[in-house]
């Protein structure tokens, strides 16, 4: 029997990329492929362009780094509502950092997150950059990562200059 506090997800991965003969040679097919789960709109994926993909849709490496961004940011808005912080405004522009190894293989060795947090009142500010570290902490994604997930939070109040 499962545990309340044990959740399982499910998404479908579907290739689209064959273009005829299949992966008999790597420039013989696409990258091309879709993921989906129930009940939410069918995501276009792709390999990063530098191994053959196509700009126009999300790589892995991409999703990982929303994934990362996604759950802080969704941490974050918790600690603050239930530590008195009132958010009006959140966005963020993360970045990763991947390494090829020789192999062909490769890893992240970082991603830093840079949210901009508006809050209602500026006496809010200082706890609202301090709660970053409680929202790192309960991110489940970050918590299921080996690579360090740095913050360099900007924290604005609507009277600020």
């Amino acid at each position: 029997m499962a545990s309340a506090n044990t959740h399982t997800y499910r998404t479908d991965l579907v290739w689209t990329g064959n273009l005829g003969s299949g992966t008999s040679g790597y420039r013989a097919y696409e990258r091309a492929h879709e993921v989906s789960a129930p009940g939410v709109p069918v995501l276009l994926g792709s390999s990063d362009p530098a191994f053959r993909g196509d700009a126009s849709r999300w790589n892995p490496e991409l999703l990982l780094l929303a994934s990362l961004s996604q759950c802080h940011m969704l941490s974050y808005l918790h600690v603050c509502a239930v530590g008195g912080v009132t958010v009006t405004g959140y966005t963020d522009q993360a970045t990763g950092t991947m390494v090829q190894t020789p192999d062909g293989g490769g890893h992240f060795t970082e991603a830093v997150l840079h949210p901009v947090v508006e809050v209602a009142d500026a006496a809010m500010a200082e706890k609202a950059v301090a709660l970053h570290a409680d929202a790192h902490r309960l991110c489940f994604i970050a918590g299921s990562v080996n690579f360090p997930v740095r913050h360099d939070p900007t924290v604005t109040h609507p009277y600020a200059l």
